[in-house]
């Protein structure tokens, strides 16, 4: 929360009744003094959120909260550790590794603001990895108000040829008509996700050498310094591009208040017991990978082809490469009847509707036949889909301490090629007074397609095709937390049936029956005087032959030392952190694909990681400094995970493992500075 003094309209304060001027123009030309407080909420809630601005946990990395892990470099490919399937219902392109880095329209903040409202952040480490993110909000008027907000990551890394390039950007906007009954959320996001892939360090033996301390000079798999000795010949790169409007008109019953001292200053209240919401989408991704020097071997599971420069470094584009392009094109809209029943401030809101939906596939480039002569030109493949569905929301918020909310969604594919793709969630909790907290159980289930991506490959030496049943992952959760205890933690059980993924032959593949993964976690902070120990652990036991890797069990202890001085103007936390995991047989990752894939024969155990810190702010200046991976002074650098293996060209056997190891120890240091106009 952000405070200072401003000049705002008044919303609630004791009002006297007077004429109705619902008809008259609004007018601002009389404000009065109070503290700016700064909030958001999300697309269709009511509940407002504030801004964190806790050091507690600030030096922990971005992107890898709470078990998510790269691949060792900011803003490589991420996978959750902590078990969770894909969305894969209706129509998808199927790349979802880049996923925390990017901005989608559902998840824009929507805020408001009485007075201009800027956050700039700032990461940085010795390596030359570099975050920089910039939020800039502001009310044009008290009841409408835009949003703009962009990232960049730019990270070479510490190995060779693993440069990272994003962009993120986000701009949103929210709009509530004077009388309320009309209310209006805007968003469009820009993602572009470069990875440079360098397939992994080709001997983990290396990382134990006093010859390699310096990373850079590791062999990697990919490296090739005919061609570049920054860049790697084989990349991966998404952009993706969305508009969304998301509106609606709502009829009830309208007051209208004045100030028993000021009549030109008013405010209106609605209890909506009928609306309609429209809400329109357009988006387009495209993902590309590139091969400017390919080796044969590598493709052999796909297709056979001899390539002249054998990986040598000569490469002539088109005639001597591997390129793949795909993109996706998706057009939606809807429309929802919507009712509310109760009082105001604690309204039932259910909706039910149907929508039609476009879907447009393109690869390329492919081989296309010249009519009546022996000679291909490059072409692309285009797909469509059309699709409509019904869809159906009830949802009762929990806003005031002791309520109960409730809610569900259904969205059920009607025609089309993927009719029967279902998506349906249900679930209910309460809002503990005493315990300044909360408890939830609900469930879901999903019932999907396979994406594109694992159903169509094509380049312009090959076209292959894989068809799959359909995909079904049911949840049951429950989930409570306590501020007043310190506590947190929750069940969840999953039940997954004809689970499509990546095998290790380098091929997608539908693995035959089903397989639960229950999972359990807790979080607990134990507070003695200025003395804090937070600890958070995981256990998710995963059945014999489930396609899947995860740890076992995953833990992080933190303890810190947390005071205010000079009068509370100084905020620190100073202290240690370590986390880990169980043994295990970590995911692989196939640059071709850009996906990690399913692989039990390399299993690896590594150090807890151990990093110490001190975070510290004074008033909206939040900083730190923190030392990572600590644990290296004890041992090599951790596996994170591992490559597509490289064998012989003559006899096909295994002469690499390559892996994805965890950089050397570094400062890191950033900070977030929030400056109210």
């Amino acid at each position: 929360m952000c405070t200072a003094a401003t000049w705002a309209q008044p919303s609630t304060l004791p009002m006297t009744p007077r004429r109705d001027t619902s008809k008259d123009k609004t007018n601002t030309g009389k404000w009065h003094s109070e503290d700016a407080i700064i909030s958001y909420e999300k697309l269709g809630k009511k509940e407002q959120y504030k801004d964190d601005s806790d050091i507690h946990t600030f030096h922990r990395r971005l992107f890898q909260q709470p078990w998510y892990r790269d691949m060792g470099n900011p803003g490589s490919p991420v996978l959750n550790l902590l078990f969770t399937p894909e969305n894969r219902v209706g129509p998808t392109l199927g790349y979802h590794i880049n996923n925390p880095y990017r901005f989608v329209p559902d998840s824009l903040k929507f805020y408001n603001t009485d007075r201009p409202y800027t956050v700039f952040s700032y990461q940085a480490s010795g390596r030359q990895e570099n975050i920089a993110s910039i939020l800039h909000s502001q009310n044009i008027k008290p009841n409408w108000n835009m949003t703009a907000d962009y990232r960049k990551i730019s990270s070479p890394g510490q190995y060779q040829i693993q440069r990272n390039n994003h962009d993120n950007a986000g701009l949103s906007t929210n709009y509530k008509s004077l009388d309320k009954h009309y209310q209006l959320y805007g968003g469009i996001v820009y993602n572009k996700q470069q990875h440079d892939e360098n397939g992994g360090v080709l001997n983990r033996n290396f990382l134990d050498s006093a010859a390699f301390n310096n990373r850079k000079i590791v062999p990697t798999a990919y490296e090739n310094n005919a061609y570049s000795s920054t860049r790697s010949t084989v990349n991966n790169v998404q952009r993706d591009v969305a508009v969304m409007l998301h509106h609606t008109y709502m009829w009830g019953q309208t007051d209208t208040t004045f100030y028993e001292d000021d009549t030109s200053a008013y405010n209106y209240t609605l209890t909506p017991r009928f609306g309609i919401t429209h809400r329109a989408s357009l988006s387009s991704e495209k993902h590309t990978y590139k091969d400017l020097a390919p080796d044969s071997m590598w493709y052999t599971p796909l297709f056979n082809r001899s390539f002249p420069n054998k990986g040598t470094g000569y490469y002539s584009s088109g005639a001597d490469s591997v390129i793949g392009v795909q993109k996706w094109v998706k057009a939606d809209t809807r429309v929802l009847f919507e009712g509310f029943a109760g009082k105001a401030g604690n309204q039932i809101r259910f909706s039910a509707g149907a929508g039609i939906r476009f879907d447009r596939f393109t690869a390329e480039p492919i081989t296309v036949p010249i009519p009546d002569t022996p000679f291909f030109a490059y072409g692309s493949d285009k797909t469509g889909y059309s699709s409509t569905y019904i869809t159906g929301n009830i949802d009762k918020e929990a806003l005031t301490p002791g309520a109960w909310a409730y809610g569900g969604h259904l969205m059920l594919l009607t025609t089309g090629a993927y009719a029967g793709n279902l998506s349906v969630d249900g679930y209910i909790g309460k809002k503990l007074k005493k315990l300044d907290g909360s408890i939830t159980a609900g469930a879901s289930q999903q019932l999907g397609s396979a994406p594109y991506s694992l159903t169509n490959y094509q380049n312009a030496y090959v076209r292959k095709s894989f068809e799959f049943g359909n995909e079904s992952i049911t949840r049951l959760y429950a989930t409570a937390e306590s501020r007043k205890l310190k506590m947190s933690g929750g069940v969840s059980g999953w039940l997954v049936s004809n689970y499509i993924y990546l095998s290790d032959e380098g091929l997608p593949k539908q693995y035959d029956g089903s397989y639960t993964v229950p999972q359990v976690w807790l979080r607990k902070i134990f507070r003695v005087g200025s003395f804090y120990l937070d600890n958070e652990i995981v256990y998710q036991p995963v059945a014999e032959g489930a396609p899947i890797n995860v740890p076992t069990v995953m833990g992080r202890h933190q303890l810190s030392l947390e005071r205010a001085v000079f009068r509370n103007a100084l905020k620190f936390a100073t202290g240690i952190e370590a986390r880990y995991n169980t043994a295990y047989a970590p995911a692989s990752y196939n640059a071709q694909w850009n996906r990690f894939y399913y692989q039990n024969t390399d299993k690896i155990e590594n150090l807890p990681e151990v990093s110490v810190f001190f975070n510290f702010r004074i008033k909206r200046f939040r900083a730190f400094i923190a030392g990572d991976n600590l644990q290296q002074l004890l041992g090599a650098n951790a596996i994170l995970y591992t490559g597509m293996p490289i064998r012989s060209r003559t006899t096909g056997e295994v002469l690499y493992n390559p892996v994805y190891a965890m950089p050397n120890m570094q400062l890191r240091f950033g900070f977030s500075w929030i400056m109210v106009n």
